[in-house]
């Protein structure tokens, strides 16, 4: 054969393509997971089915099919299918695909532009997206594994769908094992308990599973190997944990409501997969700290020290042992009786004081250190509660013409219990000796 030029040309074999590629769904139906975006009452499928798609961005974890889906998209509504990364892209390559896809526009076709990791873009970047979507002359597909929220102009999230795609399942994965495996006309040498143990490896990564599996159909081995074998021969797939992402939010927030919620086990749990995941131990004893202020307070006094004597600990032994000091300190403010009366107390005064602005305290309480501030009748009327009866004069410490709130109400719970009865006991004081101011 001849080539553009009228020299003779060789037709050259492809090279090897990786199984990752070969297993790539060529439709929809062929996708494996994601049903809550492409079953037909889901809104994918209901696009899909309408003929009517709009601008999406593609929210989840890495191996799910992000990138599969667009592809299939473009082949589906036959739009030329263009594929970036925001990593490698600049603003030069960008004005390249947007003028190539005016050019299409014009001659009467539309193109699917997908951005991988489209969150790595600054605003303006994702702001040059804005025109060429509104005017039609390209429809965008943006993936992303942070949150959209946090990671995309909110003029961008407008004009564009957010999709959850979220990590594959057991039974996802092993279905795609099994599709690897009759691609590869092979049947992995592993038992039941290492197929198992190879799924759980990936982690919910599609990807993931299907670099294992090309690892393990590698090894001549003829006799079956076990999960303990299996665990020998390969490395662990890290847990997906970000620590100043979307993950570290959302294992943060399962600890602190774990603690909340008074279940030791689910909170050690958590504290567990930060820890795995490489979280700063400092980190965690500070926001234990703030869940014993926070979550637990006077209800047991007792658990600040118990945070504190934990982080201390830590500092003196470091890692590991120093570890098990903050999960004591876990456990301990699991069990411990829950009170958020302060915090309530808290907030509440904080929006009084707001209210009141620049209200001066009564005039009885105020200090008269000059002759001029006695003739005002600053101190006048104070009484010192060390001579009243009880110990308690019952004075309004509030400022005149401000209701008396009831902002501390402590719950019947733990030392808090024994606090609400103090409470009571000054409260019906105070009502005895306005009844005698009053007489």
């Amino acid at each position: 054969m001849t080539d553009l030029f009228g020299t003779n040309s060789v037709s050259l074999p492809s090279g090897p393509r990786p199984l990752a590629e070969r297993l790539r769904p060529k439709s929809m139906a062929e996708v494996i997971g994601q049903r809550q975006i492409l079953d037909p009452d889901a809104p994918l499928g209901a696009m899909l089915s309408s003929g009517v798609l709009s601008s999406l961005i593609f929210w989840g974890p890495p191996g799910v099919g992000k990138t599969t889906l667009a592809r299939l998209l473009a082949d589906h509504t036959d739009l030329h299918f263009e594929q970036i990364s925001a990593i490698f892209s600049g603003v030069a390559e960008l004005k390249k695909v947007f003028e190539a896809a005016k050019l299409r526009h014009r001659n009467g076709r539309g193109t699917l532009l997908f951005v991988d990791e489209i969150h790595r873009f600054n605003k303006a970047q994702q702001d040059s997206f804005l025109p060429h979507m509104e005017d039609g002359t390209l429809l965008l597909v943006g993936a992303t594994t942070e949150n959209p929220s946090f990671e995309l102009n909110a003029a961008l999230l407008s004009r564009a769908q957010v999709l959850v795609l979220e990590r594959l399942g057991h039974d996802d994965l092993a279905a795609l094992m099994m599709r690897a495996e009759t691609e590869l006309d092979i049947t992995l040498a592993l038992d039941d308990d290492a197929r198992n143990t190879l799924v759980a490896m990936a982690d919910g990564d599609g990807r993931a599973l299907i670099n294992l599996v090309e690892q393990v159909a590698g090894w001549s081995s003829s006799d079956l190997l076990g999960a303990d074998a299996l665990r020998k021969r390969l490395s662990r797939k890290a847990a997906k944990y970000d620590k100043s992402g979307d993950e570290h939010y959302n294992l943060i927030s399962a600890l602190h409501k774990s603690v909340r919620g008074s279940d030791p086990d689910a909170a050690i749990y958590w504290f567990a997969r930060m820890l795995e995941g490489g979280e700063d131990p400092r980190y965690l004893a500070r926001r234990l700290l703030r869940m014993a202020v926070e979550d637990i307070a006077l209800a047991d006094p007792q658990a600040q020290t118990v945070c504190l004597h934990a982080w201390e600990t830590y500092e003196r032994l470091g890692s590991p042992e120093g570890e098990l000091a903050l999960a004591e300190a876990v456990i301990y403010l699991a069990l411990a009786p829950k009170s958020n009366a302060v915090y309530v107390a808290y907030k509440s005064a904080r929006a009084l004081a707001r209210s009141t602005g620049s209200e001066p305290p009564p005039k009885h309480i105020l200090n008269a250190p000059t002759k001029l501030m006695s003739e005002q009748g600053y101190g006048s009327g104070y009484a010192y509660d060390h001579d009243a009866e009880d110990g308690f004069s019952g004075q309004n410490y509030f400022p005149d013409g401000v209701s008396r709130p009831n902002l501390y109400e402590p719950v019947e719970r733990g030392f808090e219990r024994d606090l609400q009865k103090r409470v009571q006991y000054f409260n019906n004081l105070r009502v005895k000796r306005q009844r005698l101011d009053n007489s």
